[in-house]
């Protein structure tokens, strides 16, 4: 023996030689196996199979011997067989039995086997019923929904997606959301019921890989209104699967009557060409880790904007919308700032697409142009009502000239994105400011030499160091600091770990801050939302939670695709952005105003005024820490000290 299977040397598998024929015996096996595997209807057939011989052969036994009882309409070959199929089914049958007893043994030995087979029938019915079922809720039918948002992919995201979805349908009926991902349809739909709880929206699962072509057309692209193509969280490469997604949807059969609506996340920006070679003009890709950096830089040269940007990113509230109205072509930019009383105007978009946030306010607009406001809906900014409310001239203040200075920044821990942060904290900073990295990460300090060649208004240092670590976080000399920035680890540990470690660096921070009466801003980012409140405690100045701002990106450019140019603008250091500002240097502290009169200085400036922050209510989460956008412009304020305006302008 060559094998503990007993297999001689030469033979293949069951004993048969590379050349020889098979045997009857072999081929009998053969079909019986390739049958077993068509499922639950060809184990009826053999239990069928195996009752009627069963039945036959005891008829014949029952024949030949003349032990049967002559009775009625049981005599004769079809009465016996028909006798036979009555004890094989009914056991109770046995008990109406007379005759000899050889008879009334070979009528029980019929009954214990009929026993068997129908036991063995209900237990393989009741199976197939059961995987019939479970086949059923796994659904493998083609959706049937026309014009709906289609998520491919699943990861936490989907679930602020979703709960997005579901207040800006909050005015429509009948819009619905599909999701393809691979995982257990019964799963997927029981956590969103949990998490979601959709009442609006109609949320229908598919199980299926977005990449098969098969699959994807369950779910018929060829009729969304919006896809958005979602990383996988568990995927070290998560980009690569996102672009053979798009991929997919672009060279799919379906995809020959119109344009897809596509937007994807992008976790490293290298790959983002390879992206937009597959997705062409039909998608739009967003940057997470640039996306992250930008609003991780300007949260931290000013509280509070992180919230700002939130406001304006997610549906609930007040967001961005586009308004195209005839009626003011002609007019100036600058009139359109004091012209409805709910609707806070920041730019305007032309006929080719391309956007202009805080433009000149003499620009005069022209066919095609579209405005673009912050307002309640869409139907709000259709229908906004004319401005009332005459400016407070006299509050105003005049303008102060305030040079900007070089700044000190400290970055606490490490991840992919951290290069990003310093790119951008390096376009926005002045020349001669200073940035210090503590990190843990090996990698860290080879990246910064690599990665971050080209930064020249900041002077770059770097420190070996764990950022939970006391005692090199007291070394430091925090007090020097205009800004401390605390990065997740999450490269190397899971969410709640990286989060963890991330509230324990600020305990340390707020409590060396008040031993020492430091003044510096706080900004950390998080990569759970349970988490911002625990954050908190620590009274940091804002949180960032990346996860959900790329969430709430991809709801709002799933429903209008010009809105990524926007949220571009917004967050880059060309042109305008998003600045809180003293409010007392637009109007006169401790003033009674209304809104309109800080526009009015704001426009007086050459800005956009789009909201106010009550310094009063800045801890308070349930007033969006003092943060408000698109007040009415009437609406009374008596200016504070610490209360801030939010206004769109250039550096």
């Amino acid at each position: 023996m060559d094998s503990a299977r007993g297999t001689r040397a030469g033979e293949g598998p069951a004993g048969l030689e590379p050349d020889a024929e098979p045997t009857l015996r072999q081929k009998a096996r053969y079909a019986f196996d390739n049958t077993m595997a068509r499922g639950t209807p060809a184990l009826v057939g053999w239990l069928a199979a195996v009752a009627l011989a069963m039945i036959v052969l005891f008829t014949i036994i029952v024949l030949i011997s003349g032990l049967g009882p002559k009775r009625g309409t049981h005599s004769g070959v079809l009465g016996h067989l028909l006798d036979s199929l009555l004890h094989a089914l009914d056991p109770g049958t046995i008990a109406s039995d007379t005759g000899r007893w050889p008879f009334i043994v070979l009528m029980l030995a019929v009954t214990l086997g009929g026993l068997f087979i129908v036991s063995a029938l209900i237990g393989i019915i009741a199976t197939g019923l059961d995987s019939k079922i479970d086949e059923l809720r796994k659904g493998r039918s083609v959706v049937l929904e026309t014009d709906h948002t289609l998520i491919l992919g699943w990861s936490d995201s989907i679930f602020t997606i979703l709960s997005e979805l579901e207040i800006a349908n909050a005015s429509e009926k009948g819009r619905s959301a599909v999701v393809l991902a691979e995982q257990d349809k019964v799963e997927m739909d029981d956590l969103i019921r949990e998490k979601v709880r959709p009442k609006v929206t109609r949320v229908v699962t598919r199980s299926g890989s977005p990449i098969d072509l098969g699959h994807l057309a369950l779910v018929r692209p060829e009729k969304a209104r919006s896809i958005i193509v979602l990383a996988p969280e568990d995927d070290p490469e998560p980009d690569a699967q996102v672009i053979k997604t798009v991929l997919a949807l672009t060279q799919g059969t379906a995809h020959r009557d119109r344009d897809y609506e596509i937007v994807a996340e992008i976790e490293n920006p290298t790959n983002l060409r390879a992206a937009g070679l597959v997705g062409g003009e039909e998608a739009v890709l967003i940057d997470k880790r640039e996306t992250v950096a930008k609003l991780v830089v300007h949260s931290a040269r000013q509280s509070g904007a992180s919230v700002a940007f939130t406001e304006l990113l997610d549906f609930a509230g007040d967001e961005i919308y586009f308004r195209d109205d005839p009626s003011l072509v002609d007019r100036t930019f600058g009139e359109l700032l004091l012209r409805w009383e709910e609707c806070a105007p920041i730019g305007i978009i032309d006929d080719a697409g391309r956007v202009k946030l805080n433009p000149e306010h003499d620009r005069t607009l022209v066919e095609g142009d579209r405005v673009i406001a912050v307002a309640e809906d869409d139907a709000a900014l259709a229908a906004a009502s004319e401005v009332t409310a005459e400016p407070v001239t006299a509050a105003i203040a005049g303008r102060k000239t305030i040079l900007p200075r070089p700044e000190s920044v400290l970055l606490l821990g490490w991840n992919r994105g951290a290069t990003s942060v310093i790119t951008e904290f390096d376009a926005f900073l002045r020349p001669g400011s200073d940035l210090t990295v503590v990190a843990e990460s090996e990698e860290a300090e080879r990246t910064i030499e690599r990665d971050c060649v080209d930064v020249g208004n900041v002077q770059l240092t770097f420190q070996s160091g764990s950022p939970t670590d006391r005692e090199i976080l007291e070394g430091l000399g925090i007090e020097r600091f205009d800004h401390i920035v605390v990065l997740c680890c999450s490269d190397d540990l899971d969410a709640q770990r990286a989060d963890a470690r991330t509230l324990v660096t600020l305990l340390h921070l707020r409590d060396i801050g008040v031993r020492r009466d430091a003044k510096f801003s706080i900004v950390s980012e998080m990569l759970d939302d349970r988490n911002r409140e625990l954050a908190e405690v620590t009274e940091v100045d804002d949180v960032i939670v990346s996860g959900k701002v790329i969430s709430l990106m991809l709801a709002q450019i799933s429903e209008n695709r010009h809105l990524a140019k926007v949220f571009g603008e917004i967050f880059s250091a060309d042109g305008s952005e998003i600045y809180l500002r003293p409010a007392g240097d637009y109007v006169s502290s401790g003033a009674e105003i209304n809104f309109a009169t800080v526009v009015e200085a704001a426009r007086q400036r050459g800005e956009c005024a789009l909201g106010y922050r009550f310094g009063s209510k800045s801890k308070d989460p349930l007033a969006a820490y003092g943060v408000r956008v698109n007040v009415p412009k009437s609406e009374p304020i008596t200016v504070a000290p610490e209360d801030r305006v939010i206004v769109l302008a250039e550096d």
